[in-house]
């Protein structure tokens, strides 16, 4: 049995990360601010035989070092799934520069901080041939979001350097990219029908993704026949962005 440790797992892309894991046996633990949520998803996924979860801000390094005993002492699978454009969550920022700085710095703490540190923490406990995932966004290939695309496409280079360190030791590191994704909270009902309308027209294959299609991209990057695909980034967006 694996253990497994999802970041952002309480809802949506990581719930449905979480929830694939358990469905082939793994044990997982899952993380996030909001404890009560972690609560609740646990019970739903299978109780305490199969889900823990441990609340903490992985942006946050005091947090996240507190957060360590708590955690798996052995790591087979680190999903980095926290994070979401924090710009949402703010008033539009001004021309005042620390306004300017503050938003930037929000999307870069959520997005590629809480990542590093999470994944700095683990490090010495990832099992050799372990898997480490990103969550990135088809945001970071130029199709706009400001500091959230940004914050993003650091994620992605980032995820290279990763690769190569810890390569050596048969831990891989990829990055799942998703595009437009409904059945979350990531728009804070903000999209409007016109908004999904316009970013379906822009796939191939005509729809909107799920957390489900991420979470299985995700669970074969985490598979041991995946070992020979690391510093990459799988894009799941039906065609919208194309890899190439």
């Amino acid at each position: 049995m694996r253990e497994i440790v999802v970041t952002g797992g309480g809802t949506g892309i990581g719930y449905a990360c979480a929830a694939a894991f358990v469905a082939q046996g793994d044990r997982v633990t899952i993380t996030g601010r909001r404890e009560h949520v972690l609560k609740e998803a646990a019970e739903r996924l299978g109780g305490p035989d199969r889900v823990d979860f441990v609340a903490f801000n992985a942006a946050n390094p005091v947090a996240v070092g507190e957060a360590l005993v708590r955690l798996p002492g052995r790591v087979d699978v680190l999903v980095n799934n926290a994070g979401g454009n924090t710009n949402l969550d703010r008033a539009t920022a001004g021309d005042d520069l620390m306004d300017v700085a503050e938003s930037w710095w929000a999307n870069l703490n959520a997005n590629l901080m809480s990542a590093v540190l999470v994944t700095s923490a683990l490090i010495p406990r990832m099992a050799d041939q372990g898997r480490i995932v990103t969550i990135g966004s088809i945001a970071a290939r130029g199709t706009g979001s400001g500091s959230y695309g940004a914050a993003k496409a650091a994620v992605e280079a980032w995820t290279a350097d990763l690769a190569a360190e810890l390569g050596p030791r048969g831990i891989t590191a990829n990055v799942v990219s998703p595009g437009l994704v409904v059945d979350t909270g990531f728009f804070r009902g903000r999209l409007t029908e016109e908004g999904v309308r316009r970013r379906v027209e822009g796939t191939r294959n005509g729809r909107a993704g799920t957390p489900e299609d991420v979470a299985q991209t995700v669970r074969f990057v985490s598979s041991p026949e995946a070992r020979h695909l690391t510093g990459q980034v799988v894009h799941v967006n039906g065609g919208a962005y194309l890899g190439r």
